[in-house]
């Protein structure tokens, strides 16, 4: 079995986000493994220490600065790596194009069996990649599972509903993607990191046209402050509210 998971990195909540040139600018932050991508990692892991013939691959998208993330990934127990080099992608279908072409060129004429993603990126929050690559690759999907049991071609999964639990029944190939509580991310030791470092990590050129779409300009804190004023009369409070409702009515 081929198991491709698909990671990112994102900011450091810790970091202080700054906009460049309506991007994001990169130099200020420091970027570590997305959280949702461990659940995903540590089942690839899993699913290899069960069936000896089982092949784990590392994808991901973007420039060189991956690498770093790219190796502490590795510390899961991958077999080998393989970045989609191009641009930072600016937009989900760039990111899930740069990682299909690479798919397809690192595969060649097969698909991967199984594609493990995060539920979503903890940096946006949109949680479309997955979903846009499983349709440019042509396989199924099934989102935010929290149990995955794999006997030969077929896979059983669940994932949280309403008031219960929704059993999902799959055909390999097929994506997946990791909800908290799948399972415990383990504990990269000093041995699996010092063996990540020395792991190649292969460059594939790939280059995704972005879609026209929304650009962020600048990004500003929430202002949370509010202000009392107090008066004496309602005809001191009409204008007020006409202040703060403004000519178009809208508040």
């Amino acid at each position: 079995m081929n198991i491709a998971v698909c990671i990112n990195q994102v900011p450091d909540t810790a970091s202080r986000i700054e906009v460049l040139d309506g991007k994001i600018d990169s130099s200020r932050l420091n970027m570590v493994l997305n959280p949702y991508d461990e659940y995903a990692l540590e089942e690839a892991a899993r699913l290899k220490e069960q069936g000896s013939a089982v092949v784990f691959t590392l994808f991901s998208a973007g420039d060189a600065s991956r690498v770093a993330a790219m190796r502490k990934a590795l510390a899961f127990g991958a077999d080998e790596a393989v970045l989609a080099q191009g641009e930072e992608p600016s937009d989900s279908h760039q990111a899930a194009g740069m990682l299909a072409e690479a798919m397809k060129l690192h595969y060649g004429d097969c698909l991967p069996d199984l594609v493990l993603c995060g539920r979503e990126s903890s940096g946006l929050n949109r949680g479309e990649v997955p979903y846009l690559l499983a349709r440019m690759l042509g396989i199924g999907v099934a989102g935010r599972v929290v149990r995955l049991e794999s006997s030969g071609r077929e896979l059983c999964l669940q994932r949280e509903a309403d008031g219960g639990v929704e059993v999902l029944k799959g055909r390999l190939p097929l994506v997946v993607t990791a909800e908290k509580g799948l399972n415990r991310p383990r504990k990269t030791g000093v041995k699996a990191m010092m063996k990540a470092r020395k792991a190649p990590v292969h460059m594939i050129e790939v280059s995704v046209a972005p879609l026209p779409g929304m650009k962020v300009s600048s990004i500003h804190p929430l202002d949370r402050t509010r202000s009392c004023r107090m008066v004496e009369s309602v005809s001191e409070l009409v204008p007020l509210f006409e202040e703060v409702v403004g000519e178009d009515g809208d508040w």
